[in-house]
């Protein structure tokens, strides 16, 4: 019976993993290839200079008479933690006060976090400021309806330009001087994007490693597709478009969680150009625990999957170059968001400490070590103060890869919790060089509410993955597997860390 076993491991499973194995080795090495091209363009850029730069036809006129009409717009819900910041922050934007307005989108259900914001908005209005409170009473389509209704008043026919806040960001007072000017004698710009910074990224390792992810996202992602596409995916916040581009592309849309992109991929199908201001940044925060980060990533991952399987048609049948198309559909969508977690999960979670159990197949020694860390440093370099945290981030991204196939083959397949959409917790980080001591209005920050402690809680997929992987590593040990053995020892111990919910905070 045993060697019949035997036999039959050799003769039916290896083969399959062995399959299984090249396939996702392939799409690892087309992956890690796209990340190096993209490096290399983020290289090119900084060698030659290359920065967007402000087009005008009358250079002896200048800038300074420049300042079209301007709609603030900043959507919250139950934001009570933050709403001072982003209110004052764009309070004080440097632009003629008859020349923008700033929108106060409420979606709060709960209504002593509504009459604080509203309270807060009185009182800026009272000192001059042109700002307005909008509270709609029916909260369908999440941000993109409340953004939607935010267009729905007659005054914003007046407004040449909308500038797009979540409710943690805090724009400095150049804001609109660095980014409006671009769309000056540029009639075929509809957006313009900044970079976002990070008031918490060495709050704790959580913060850390998100820094390094987010950091290459801008860096390189954002300002390589922005120089050499002038297309990339609208990140729902620190960015300025023209009104008219997007009632060109059909306004905000909540067929999906990823509105942002959606409106992006529509625009860009209409002929819409897309500039990055890499040097422009908006400070925000990071989610803190663990649970936050979860979720705004299932929603981030979860997402795009829905938007490509409602406008694959619509590429197919745009008017825009072969060239636009191929990438939006191999690398923007399927690259990036489909095939990166796909074999993540698949290869380093599932196929690799299962070989333990079917030695007749084996993962190469250069594709769980070698190419994995090459990977790493690509994606650190961006963030050259984090490369101590190499080792971690390559785990951690690994131990993610469950959530985020999660969120992809709930996407893909429309499946109900694809359409959730949960707030991220903020926890009121002011910008770097902000006094801690009252200032614009605002009183101290409550650290001792800050510095209380929440109730853990245990995630039931990565422990039993970690456990999984424990126990693969002690078959490796037994069997003399090499680096197999280190790798799945300390890939196991990683989920067991996350699982019992000890990273962040």
């Amino acid at each position: 019976v045993y060697a019949a076993v035997l036999k039959f491991r050799g003769e039916c499973i290896a083969p399959v993993f062995m399959f299984v194995i090249r396939v996702c080795v392939v799409m690892f090495v087309i992956q890690s290839l796209d990340r190096l091209i993209l490096c290399l363009g983020c290289v090119y850029i900084k060698f030659k200079r290359i920065k967007p730069t402000i087009i005008s036809d009358d250079p002896e006129l200048g800038l300074a008479n420049y300042h079209p009409m301007v709609l603030v717009q900043i959507p919250m819900c139950n934001e009570k933690e933050v709403y001072v910041l982003s209110i004052s922050a764009a309070c004080q934007l440097d632009w003629p006060r008859d020349r923008f307005l700033i929108q106060i989108l409420d979606d709060s259900d709960d209504e002593s976090i509504r009459g604080m914001i509203e309270s807060e908005v009185s009182k800026w209005s009272s000192r001059g400021t042109n700002i307005v409170y909008q509270h709609r009473l029916f909260r369908t389509g999440y941000k993109a309806g409340n953004l939607n209704y935010g267009m729905s008043f007659d005054y914003v026919r007046d407004y040449e330009f909308v500038a797009l806040f979540d409710a943690d960001f805090q724009p400095t007072p150049e804001f609109l001087n660095q980014t409006v000017p671009h769309f000056k004698d540029d009639p075929d710009l509809g957006l313009v994007q900044c970079r976002w910074s990070f008031a918490n990224d060495s709050e704790n390792l959580l913060t850390r490693l998100q820094n390094i992810n987010l950091s290459f996202h801008f860096e390189v992602e954002q300002q390589v597709q922005g120089a050499f596409l002038n297309f990339f995916g609208f990140n729902g916040t620190a960015g300025v478009w023209r009104i008219r581009a997007l009632e060109d592309s059909g306004g905000w849309l909540d067929r999906t969680t990823v509105e942002d992109m959606d409106i992006a991929v529509r625009a860009h199908l209409n002929g819409w150009k897309f500039i990055f201001l890499n040097h422009v940044k908006v400070p925000c925060e990071l989610p803190e625990s663990y649970e936050a980060y979860r979720k705004q990533q299932h929603r981030w991952h979860s997402g795009p999957l829905q938007l490509f399987r409602l406008c694959f048609p619509e590429i197919i049948q745009s008017k825009i170059s072969p060239w636009k198309k191929a990438n939006l559909i191999f690398l923007f969508f399927v690259l990036r968001k489909l095939i990166l977690p796909f074999y993540s999960f698949t290869l380093f979670c599932i196929v690799l400490p299962l070989t333990m159990f079917v030695p007749e197949s084996h993962v190469p020694i250069w594709a769980i070590c070698f190419l994995p860390i090459l990977v790493s440093f690509l994606n650190i370099l961006p963030a050259p103060k984090s490369l101590p945290f190499m080792v971690p981030y390559l785990l951690f991204e690994n131990t993610m890869s469950v959530t985020k196939f999660a969120a992809t083959v709930s996407g893909l397949f429309r499946l109900r919790d694809s359409y959730e959409w949960i707030v991220t917790k903020k926890s009121g980080r002011r910008r770097r060089g902000d006094s801690e001591e009252e200032e614009f209005g605002m009183g101290k920050p409550n650290k001792k509410k800050r510095r209380r402690r929440r109730r853990k809680r245990i995630h039931g997929k990565e422990l039993g993955l970690a456990l999984f992987l424990l126990m693969a590593s002690v078959k490796s040990l037994v069997s003399a597997g090499g680096l197999h053995f280190y790798f799945l020892v300390f890939q196991g111990i990683t989920f067991l860390v996350v699982s019992l919910d000890l990273v962040g905070e």
